[in-house]
């Protein structure tokens, strides 16, 4: 395989977008944007707080980058961009070979399988499972939201599993032990979830974990349907089964209902998520930083009681129970 040749050009941040449009109408095999005073004094972080807005659109100089198979390409695609007349600001950085490189296995190596519990773990279908793994999702990177990286999702899961591993202790009288179970990577817990809701399931990584840990008919629900088409396929990659649909898919109480999203629309949902949960059953939100707790708290009140259970990076978790 010949290498790739990098355009690199130095612009203003009004010229980013048509400058990056351009490129891709000259059939660049891809376009990024980078800060062109990074490592200097005069860089500056572009994103803030999650879930808040990011303080500026873009950077006051930028480089954009962008790919072409061979180099007469990438110099026909400098040549163009600089005889525009709105082109006068920007300005070629440099063209380059690209180091011949298994792209494949350069992104794979950016995703390792992630520890739940010392015994619960999501692994990428191109790893092997750690020896200690008795409990096994397997899960890929998708369009998605939900690969277990992200600490609100690792906190579901790991209330899921130990929640799991405590019910099946007690049905057995044992003391708990770590979550997991059987060897051919399913909890083999006795939990009590006949039924589960999990809304705006995303990945379907929630409901498949509750799947994992022996609950029964998982509903799984989202309003995207790429998010309807992952969960699916998540779920017979690891050989469980989840109803996934739209919203109006969830009917009834569920002793365990989950929603991983953000906190306004949590709050707007509180609710309809709260008239799902079954008397003695378990309300379980996420998505949520930890400056939020008390106006989710006063969202829910009319219904049920949340408290924090848990806490990573920032974000909460936040449970409650129905009376039974």
């Amino acid at each position: 395989m010949s290498n790739l040749f990098e355009l690199a050009l130095v612009c203003r941040e009004a010229d980013v977008e048509i400058v990056s449009d351009a490129l891709m109408e000259i059939d660049a095999l891809a376009v990024s944007v980078e800060d062109a005073d990074a490592d200097t004094e005069a860089e500056r972080a572009l994103f803030g707080e999650p879930g808040m807005p990011a303080p500026k659109a873009g950077w006051e100089r930028s480089v954009v980058k962008a790919l072409f198979p061979a180099e007469p390409e990438a110099t026909e695609a400098a040549t163009l961009i600089l005889a525009q007349d709105w082109a006068a600001d920007v300005h070629v950085q440099a063209i380059q070979a690209v180091p011949e490189q298994d792209w494949v296995r350069l992104t794979q190596s950016q995703f390792a399988p992630v520890e739940i519990t010392p015994a619960f773990w999501i692994v990428p279908s191109w790893h092997e499972a750690p020896p200690q793994a008795r409990c096994v999702m397997r899960l890929d990177p998708g369009l998605a939201f939900g690969t277990g990286t992200h600490p609100t999702t690792r906190m579901c899961l790991r209330w899921i599993a130990t929640h799991a591993e405590a019910a099946k202790s007690r049905s057995q009288g044992a003391s708990p032990t770590s979550a997991g179970g059987s060897s051919n990577g399913h909890g083999g817990s006795n939990v009590s979830w006949p039924r589960v809701l999990d809304y705006g399931c995303g990945s379907g990584i929630l409901g498949i974990g509750a799947a994992l840990h022996d609950a029964k008919s998982i509903d799984a629900v989202d309003i995207d349907p790429a998010a309807i088409t992952s969960s699916r396929d998540n779920a017979a990659a690891n050989g469980v089964t989840l109803n996934v649909g739209l919203p109006e898919l969830a009917r009834g109480e569920y002793p365990l209902v989950i929603a991983n999203i953000l906190a306004s629309p949590l709050k707007l949902l509180a609710p309809l998520l709260c008239a799902h949960v079954a008397p003695g059953g378990h309300l379980i939100l996420a998505g949520i930083l930890q400056r939020q707790a008390d106006e989710l708290k006063a969202a829910y009140a009319p219904w049920l009681t949340l408290d924090v259970s848990d806490l990573e990076d920032g974000w909460i978790l936040m449970t409650a129970q129905r009376p039974a």
